[in-house]
């Protein structure tokens, strides 16, 4: 964050008024995804359940349309890759 000069803010704990996006993406996961794959497959270590969850994150990302946020059912990738950069000048 510090290299593209992003201020990192804090939010308070499970409170959806200041933080609800996150808090949605986060029950997202775990009833689409966690939940489900947690009553087939036991995992001893956080580190294996970074392949799954890399794996979900691809598919909600490109393949998932979302109504929220201005997307109007658009998927998250095909709204990045067609609105303008909004990256400071290099200089």
């Amino acid at each position: 964050m510090q290299l593209e000069d992003i201020q990192h803010r804090k939010t308070r704990v499970r409170r959806p008024q200041s933080n609800g996006i996150d808090e949605r993406l986060q029950r997202t996961l775990l009833d689409e995804r966690f939940r489900v794959e947690g009553r087939r497959t036991w995992v001893e270590a956080i580190d294996e359940m970074q392949k799954p969850l890399d794996d979900y994150l691809a598919t909600y990302n490109a393949k998932c349309p979302h109504q929220g946020r201005g997307l109007n059912g658009q998927t998250p990738s095909r709204q990045a890759s067609t609105a303008p950069k909004n990256r400071p000048k290099q200089g």
